[in-house]
This record gives C-alpha cells, sequence and structure tokens, in this order.
C-alpha cells in the first residue's frame, strides 16, 4: 500500500511518503529484521554449489562447426553483459547453426575481470585460487551468502565453450599495469583449462578482444578516444598474446570495430564511444560468428526477428536466475529464516521455464514454429507461502489513513497521489523530484522479484 501526502506547516510545503510494505513474499504478508543473520546451516537447493572435476582430456581449441546441443557461455565485463539486454550475439549463432539446439548463457557483469569477481552474497570475491596477488588493492570484501562462484555456476551450466571478454575496464589501468593483467589473464585461462566443467572434458576457450573507443566528439561532448585507445590497443594485444600462446581462438573486435568506425557512412556504433547500440552488438554477434567457428553464413528460414525475440524470452528468465534482484533474500544475509519457504521453489520454476525457452529459440530457428508460445503449465507448482504476521491486518485507503494520524499543531496532512489515482504506483522504491517540480516514482509491482508464471513486468 502506498501514500504520497504533502505535510503543511503554516507556508512551508513537505512530503509524506508511507510506503506500508506488508506483500514481501509475493502477496504474503511478511516482516524481516532490519539486519537478519543467516543461520549456520539452512536448506538452499537453488544455488548450485558442485565443483567442477579435474579435466583429464580436453576439447579441440581448432575453429570448427559446433558440436549438436553444444553449451556456450560468455563470461567477462560490461561489454559482454550489455549485450543481455539486445541478446544479438546469441541470436547470430541460432541463424548461423539452427539445426545444432545451442544452449546459451551469459555470465557478463560489469566490474569483473579475469580473476576479480565481488558479489555481495558471495563469501569470496576471486574466480580461481591466487587470483588475489593481482589485486591487492581489492583484498576488502564483506560478502555474505552463498551466492555461487564462478566455477560453480559452470558446472550447473555444463560448459562447453567459454567465450572471455575481458580488457576494456581493466584497459584504465594504464600501460603501468598491463603486464599484471596479461598475468591475471594467462592465470585465468589455466584454470579454466584444467577444469571439466560439462563432465568430460576441458573446454574450448576463445578470447575476445575489448572493442576500441569511438569518437563521438564532434556532436557529444565526449573524449575523442585517443587516449583510451592507446591504452586499449595494449590490453587487446595483451590477450591475443595469451591465446595464442595458449592455442586458443582469438577475435579481434578491436581491429574490426576501428576499421568500421573509420567509414563515416556508417552509422555510431555505441552510444558513448564504448557502449555498443543494438546495431553494434548485431555487428559484434557477426564478427564473434566469423571468428569463433569456422565461417558459415546465415542459413536459418526463420524470420530473425522472431528468432531474435524468442532469444529475448529465453534472457529475461536467465536473468531472474544468475542477476535475480533483491539477492540480499534469494541468496544473502537476509535469506534466513524465511527465504527458504518460497525462492527455492521460485527459482527451479524460473529454471524450468527457461529451459521451454531453450526448447522455443530452437523451434523457431528451424521453422517448426512461426510464433512464440508456450506451455508453462506442467512447470513446478509454487507451493503457498505461510504468513509469519500473528495479528490482524487491516488495509486503510488513503481518506482513513490520514484521519488515523496523530498530527503535531500547526500540521496537516493533504493526499496528493495514491493506488486509487494512479493504479501502476505499486510498491514505489524511489521518488525524486526533478527542476521542473515534478515527482517521479520508480516503482517495483513484483517486489522483491518476479514470480515465475506471474504477470511479466511492463519495463
Amino acid at each position: 500500500m502506498s501514500l504520497f501526502a504533502s505535510v503543511r506547516r503554516g507556508g512551508s510545503l513537505g512530503i509524506l511518503t508511507m510506503t506500508l510494505c506488508l506483500s514481501g513474499l509475493h502477496g504474503t504478508a511478511v516482516r524481516l529484521p532490519a539486519a537478519a543473520t543467516p543461520a549456520t546451516t539452512f536448506p538452499t537447493p537453488h544455488a548450485p554449489h558442485d565443483e567442477p572435476p579435474t579435466a583429464s582430456t580436453a576439447r579441440p581449441q581448432k575453429a570448427t562447426t559446433p558440436s549438436m546441443g553444444e553449451r556456450i557461455v560468455f563470461v567477462g565485463n560490461g561489454l559482454a553483459e550489455r549485450d543481455v539486454y539486445f541478446s544479438r550475439m546469441e541470436t547470430e549463432l541460432h541463424l548461423r547453426y539452427p539445426e545444432l539446439k545451442l544452449i546459451v548463457r551469459n555470465m557478463g557483469r560489469p566490474g569483473d575481470t579475469p580473476g576479480f569477481r565481488p558479489h555481495p552474497a558471495r563469501v569470496s570475491q576471486w574466480a580461481f585460487p591466487g587470483a588475489e596477488v593481482f589485486h591487492p588493492e581489492l583484498a576488502s570484501h564483506n560478502g555474505r551468502g552463498f551466492y555461487p562462484t564462478p566455477d560453480q555456476w559452470l558446472t550447473h551450466l555444463k560448459a562447453d565453450t567459454l567465450v572471455g571478454f575481458f580488457g576494456y575496464n581493466e584497459s584504465f589501468d594504464g600501460p603501468e599495469r598491463v603486464g599484471n593483467f596479461e598475468a591475471e589473464l594467462d592465470a585465468w585461462v589455466r584454470h579454466t583449462l584444467s577444469k571439466a566443467y560439462n563432465g568430460k572434458e576441458a573446454p574450448r576457450l576463445v578470447l575476445v578482444s575489448p572493442i576500441a573507443y569511438e569518437n563521438l566528439s564532434a556532436k557529444r561532448d565526449l573524449p575523442s578516444g585517443d587516449n583510451e585507445n592507446k591504452n586499449l590497443t595494449l590490453y587487446a594485444a595483451a590477450v591475443q598474446r595469451v591465446a595464442e600462446k595458449r592455442g586458443l581462438t582469438f577475435v579481434d573486435f578491436f581491429r574490426s570495430t576501428l576499421q568500421h568506425y573509420a567509414d563515416a557512412s556508417h552509422p555510431p556504433l555505441t552510444i558513448n564511444g564504448f557502449a555498443p547500440t543494438e546495431a553494434g552488438y548485431e555487428f559484434l554477434g557477426s564478427t564473434l560468428a566469423n571468428s569463433m567457428f569456422s565461417y558459415q553464413s546465415r542459413v536459418a528460414k526463420a524470420d530473425p526477428a522472431l528468432v531474435l525475440a524468442a532469444v529475448k524470452e529465453k534472457d529475461f528468465f536467465w536473468n531472474n536466475d544468475y542477476n535475480l534482484v533483491n539477492g540480499v533474500h534469494t541468496h544473502g544475509q537476509r535469506y534466513n529464516p524465511f527465504g527458504p519457504q518460497n525462492y527455492p521453489d521460485e527459482i527451479k520454476k524460473t529454471r524450468e521455464m527457461m529451459g521451454l525457452r531453450d526448447q522455443q529459440i530452437h523451434e523457431v530457428a528451424t521453422g517448426a514454429k512461426k510464433a512464440l508460445q508456450v506451455d508453462d503449465s506442467q512447470t513446478h507448482v509454487l507451493p503457498p507461502v505461510p504468513t509469519n504476521f500473528k495479528r490482524p491486518i487491516e488495509y486503510l485507503d488513503g481518506k482513513r489513513a490520514i484521519e488515523s494520524f496523530t498530527m503535531a499543531p500547526g500540521y496537516k496532512v493533504e493526499l496528493f497521489a495514491s493506488e486509487k489515482e494512479f493504479p501502476n504506483m505499486k510498491n514505489p522504491v524511489q521518488m525524486s523530484f526533478d527542476n521542473k517540480g515534478r515527482l517521479w516514482v520508480a516503482v517495483m509491482p513484483s517486489y522483491p522479484h518476479y514470480k515465475p508464471g506471474g504477470e511479466r513486468p511492463n519495463d
């Protein structure tokens, strides 16, 4: 329940916001302590915890046609992560290999490096043993919870092929630390090639350089990119040296984007010099597919827009697994005592729905399905979640709520906005006045996160 009221005293005006969060667990009244601490043992079946076995054999590193059902995982920082919102790189692979039923997941996260992977609900910020030597300045970490480690996620995903997107944010360390970056990347490569994430053999590993910085300074108040590209040249070369040293496929996004920028007839590939547009990711997806596997043009007979829509639908569910919001409740220090009642079941259902969307991608890409429609009726049934409130709850409308206030002398409360006037104003999480005096309210109707099987958020 949400009320926005103005509080007047004399000629002054203030804002009183009442957000009664009585629906924390998807419609069930809950009350969480301000600083709940998880017990030492509690069920966490939704958090992958299996460690990868040591690899005794390895997949060939040569670029060739992907295998049937190959499971491909993108890892890296912002360049990889941002494509979760466009889904162009994965879509290009399905359009070129529609019959192979590829499974693709994106584990990119801004700020990640080969060895530094912080998460507030992960006890350690390091991706592999020994990674701490490359970033002693990042030794401080206060993660509390049981969010899976990178290796646990890759084991859960049964990764056959990993595509590493590193080097852009690391390039801000300048020429002085490019050697440190190269050593860190090489250490991660050696660690990765020692594990059998798919349970059978070491993965194929593809390394991708950062893109070049695009000069948009003629129309925008942005850097020209000259200094940025000096550093990016060094870091892209470091990625290439590691790939050549370990016999891995190297995809040169740096040179390909630099060449693309040189043609003034091309529209910009980025919004600000370094963050690609959707058209930018379409270009990168083609570049990646050209180099990652043996060359093959698009052979899918399906409508590319429909394939893209199918991939985006799957990525919505992947985002609600890997990047699930309010992680402090789902995997962190506020999981216990109430989290076990609903989060394991909800995430189980999310993964089942995601699997059906993978199947839909394959059916659309091969032309077996002409429209997006999935039957989720056989997925996990969510059990009822008991309330922990031990007293009756009465929801008051705006007028009655104001009448129940006891105001200090000289103060008056006036209701100016509620869910009655604005039906979409449910579960407000933030508000701000702009320089024109307008109030903007950010809402999260699905708080604390999307309930699988429920109405999808419209954003």
